[in-house]
């Protein structure tokens, strides 16, 4: 069993699932077979068939959703590369916290993603490494900026545009036939 899947929270992929198989019947189905549906099951009334399009547009659409998110994690898990998204979230989660509590927030998301033997590491030169390291003696809320970056940019530009082309993605934005 991957390490991957097992890392990742069991209601992102629950949801992931759940969003492919609502985003593809709303997709194939009729408006009057939707309608009916929806008595059934409230979130398709929710959900906003365009919004997998949206993703498209950028990636900083993509992570605004949480819908899109939810997805491209595990599109991540399926590649071996979820931790990326983890540190990312991490990061964004660690900047909202209390300076009260930064120092040892800081340390948790350092040892899990960055140091030496990371359970989770992810790939960063050593500038970078040195950079955060040296940021560690005195954690503020800019501690992982530069790390975070080289990870979005990452994302960004290696992950996102494969997510683009998976089958996952082509197929919650594949349109309905018409007829």
């Amino acid at each position: 069993m991957c390490r991957g899947l097992d890392s990742l929270p069991s209601t992102c992929l629950e949801r992931a699932k759940e969003l492919k198989a609502l985003f593809g019947s709303l997709l194939h189905k009729s408006e009057h077979s939707i309608t009916s549906q929806s008595k059934k099951n409230e979130k398709l009334s929710r959900l906003n068939v365009d919004e997998p399009l949206k993703w498209k547009e950028s990636f900083d659409k993509l992570l605004s959703s949480q819908n899109g998110l939810c997805l491209f994690r595990a599109f991540l898990v399926s590649e071996f590369s979820e931790e990326n998204i983890a540190f990312y979230l991490a990061c964004e989660d660690y900047q909202a916290t209390k300076p009260s509590k930064q120092a040892s927030k800081a340390k948790k998301i350092y040892d899990e993603f960055i140091g030496a033997d990371a359970p989770r590491e992810v790939n960063l030169d050593h500038l970078t490494k040195a950079i955060t390291k040296e940021n560690m003696k005195h954690p503020g809320q800019s501690c992982f900026d530069l790390a975070q970056a080289k990870i979005y940019t990452l994302m960004e530009k290696d992950c996102y545009p494969r997510f683009l082309k998976s089958t996952t993605y082509l197929e919650v934005t594949r349109k309905p036939k018409t007829g």
